[in-house]
Formats: C-alpha cells, structure tokens, sequence
C-alpha cells in the first residue's frame, strides 16, 4: 500500500498546484474563489507559511510524490470552527483512495495539534464524488443551500458536511 502523507505547500509546489488547479478534470469541481494563477497560489502558500495556526494549504504526498492539495481557514476563532476547501486530488492519483486518507490525516491534525472543535465544509451538489468522498471520510452531511451558487452557467446547490471532534475520539463504553 502506498503511504499518503501530508505537509504545509512550499514555494517550490507552485508548478504542481497550477498544473492541479487548471486541470481539465478538476477546475470545473472549484469553488471560483479558488485561485488558478501562480500570483495567487504563492499568495496563499505564503499565507499559510505566515499565519499557520490561521490558514493552510497542505500537498498531499503519496510515497514522496505530490498527488493532491487540501486547505483550512478559521471560521470563527472562539468556537474553533475551520471551514475546509481546496480538496483536489491529481487525476493521475485517482481511485486509490488517497484522499480518504489524506482526509483522516487532516482532521486529526486540525483537531488534535491545532485545536479545533469543528470542520466544516460545502460540497457543489453536482459534485457527487466529493459527496461520497466527505461521508467515506467521516462528516455528516448537515444541509443543503439551495440553488446557491452561479456556477457552469446554472445554479447549483451547495451542501454542507461538518465534522466535531467528538466524531473522532474513541467511545467510551
């Protein structure tokens, strides 16, 4: 089995994440606000390197080699909320399941090293594999937004996954 590690994006990840984010196969899954031009992706790299307990976009590694992207941002500070984004996995890493994995590396790292109590994240409702993906990795799928965003010249839905730190601690008996 392959070993999925993640770590805090470097300068030196901008190729990657730019080739990632323009991809044919994950740009139209974005949300919009995400940006797709290397200004921006240093922009948020540098971002992450400066305010880490703040934000972060995180490369997901597979046996060394960069396979995916994943990112957080405080949502509210004094109820150690993060909203989750940036999920995208190389089409190359596909079907592995190395985001699922990634995924519980991330939510462990983000409840137990930097203290949140909550994740959440909003999924396009056409994105069905994001969908799959969120339940497989453990959030509860909370509620939809209805026709919220424009995207793809349509409205879609938005729906809306969270994640609290009881849901990974162990059950007591």
């Amino acid at each position: 089995m392959s070993e999925v590690t993640l770590r805090r994006a470097e300068p030196g990840d901008v190729d990657f994440l730019l080739e990632l984010m323009t991809h044919d196969d994950v740009e139209p899954y974005l949300a919009v606000i995400r940006p797709r031009d290397r200004e921006g992706l240093e922009a948020e790299i540098e971002r992450s390197r400066s305010e880490p307990d703040e934000f972060g976009r995180f490369v997901i590694e597979v046996d060394g080699k960069p396979a995916g992207l994943m990112g957080f941002e405080v949502a509210n500070r004094r109820s150690r909320i993060a909203n989750l984004g940036s999920l995208a996995v190389h089409p190359d890493f596909r079907g592995r399941r190395l985001a699922d994995r990634a995924a519980q590396l991330f939510q462990r790292h983000l409840i137990f090293d930097l203290g949140f109590h909550r994740l959440q994240l909003e999924i396009y409702g056409f994105n069905e594999r994001a969908q799959s993906h969120a339940e497989r990795a453990g959030f509860v799928k909370e509620g939809v937004r209805r026709k919220a965003y424009w995207r793809n010249d349509e409205w879609v839905d938005g729906v809306i996954f969270g994640l609290v730190r009881e849901d990974l601690e162990p059950q007591k008996q």
